[in-house]
């Protein structure tokens, strides 16, 4: 498979895992090669925070038990031991886990006795739209995410979390799960604003001189602009969802939150519609430019067609064998002294007459004069009195 196939394939969907088919429900397949999961916990409440690597997921017990808010973040879903060690510690549903372990789960929300599950995906621009799934479960004192692999946009949340600003550290988790789901959005609008820029590249390129790479470029962005819809649309859903139906583990206080980022994935909406538009109008700006050019080509080459039919006429009649000895009528032209500069000189006036006219016409550039019926019209129309203003 060719690089461009494999990023081509993970730009619009990735093979899941699957299991037997008939297979018992929450089943997880372990693969021997898979690399071990790293387990990063993070206990805070008003009075401070406690923040370790953890090998053994037993240990996450005593956290719970000392610390209000415990948030755990797993690094690589191929470690099948660990996600089972941590739904149990947890009391995490199969079926969820089932979904953690099989990537390529779409954008939703999943509500369990104790529990909800969460599924939102990590957007990348690298150089294509790329997305990594993020699976998040929140109960009534915790929060568990796990990642495909190393490295998030939720730096920033650390920090608030470490320096203790804001309401962070007194909230409780569905509070840390919002901000955790708002860095998700909000990582969109940079890439947006990315796409944003291509397009207007492109739009400059396609109103200069357009080429065969112009229209791959303009294909990728269009492909890209997709992709990203794809996944901002059940992104919508999935919080709305947060916010209409009545979950135990979310608070009133934290809905206000939520609606915001909510207002967030539609204001991302809005804006991928509108250079979706975009795209479509330089998509037939560069079929009309192309067209164009075209047209411009068939015009030179017609004129120059045009030109050599009435010389090649002449250069056909003057190369006739007719003998002038025979009649005084056979070409005497062919006895002259001048014949010869006589006949370029015929051609050159010809030619030069036909390209006079054509400038007249306008096809070469000069303007095309007015007509006598269309003066007339347009002093017709100035003379003519508004009778709509006299009514008035």
């Amino acid at each position: 498979m060719t690089e461009q196939a494999t990023r081509h394939g993970s730009r619009i969907g990735r093979r899941r895992k699957r299991v037997q088919p008939g297979a018992a429900p929450g089943l997880l397949v372990r693969d021997p090669a898979a690399r071990r999961a790293t387990i990063r916990a993070f206990a805070y409440g008003p009075a401070g925070l406690v923040e370790r690597e953890v090998r053994d997921p037993r240990a996450l017990a005593k956290l719970l038990e000392r610390w209000p808010t415990v948030w755990v973040n797993v690094d690589a879903v191929e470690d099948v031991d660990t996600i089972v060690h941590l739904g149990e510690e947890f009391g995490l549903h199969r079926l969820a886990l089932e979904d953690v372990a099989h990537v390529g789960q779409r954008p939703k929300l999943e509500s369990y006795d104790d529990h909800l599950f969460v599924v939102a995906h990590i957007a990348r621009l690298a150089p294509a739209y790329e997305i990594e799934q993020l699976s998040l479960f929140l109960g009534e004192r915790y929060v568990l995410t796990f990642q495909e692999r190393p490295g998030d946009p939720f730096d920033p949340v650390r920090e608030r979390l470490r320096a203790g600003r804001g309401r962070i550290r007194a909230a409780g988790a569905d509070y840390l799960a919002y901000a955790l789901l708002d860095a998700v959005i909000d990582l969109n609008f940079p890439l947006l604003d990315q796409l944003g820029e291509r397009l207007e590249a492109l739009e400059l390129e396609t109103m200069r001189r357009p080429d065969d790479s112009t229209l791959a470029r303009l294909h990728h962005a269009r492909r890209d602009l997709l992709a990203m819809r794809r996944n901002l649309l059940p992104h919508r859903d999935m919080i709305h969802a947060l916010i209409r139906e009545d979950h135990a583990q979310v608070h009133p206080a934290t809905r206000v939150y939520l609606r915001d980022c909510h207002d967030h994935a539609q204001q991302l909406i809005d804006s991928l519609e509108a250079w979706r538009d975009v795209s479509s109008d330089l998509m037939s700006a560069y079929l009309s430019s192309v067209s164009n050019r075209m047209n411009e080509i068939m015009k030179v080459l017609t004129i120059i067609a045009t030109i050599f039919i009435p010389l090649g006429f002449v250069a056909g009649v003057y190369g006739m064998n007719f003998d002038t000895a025979v009649s005084p009528f056979n070409m005497p032209e062919l006895d002259w002294t001048y014949g010869y500069p006589f006949a370029l000189g015929l051609m050159a006036a010809m030619a030069g007459l036909m390209l006079l006219f054509f400038r007249r016409l306008g096809w070469l550039g000069g303007a095309r004069p007015a007509r006598r019926d269309e003066h007339e019209a347009a002093s017709a129309g100035e003379r003519q009195p508004d009778h709509a203003g006299a009514r008035g």
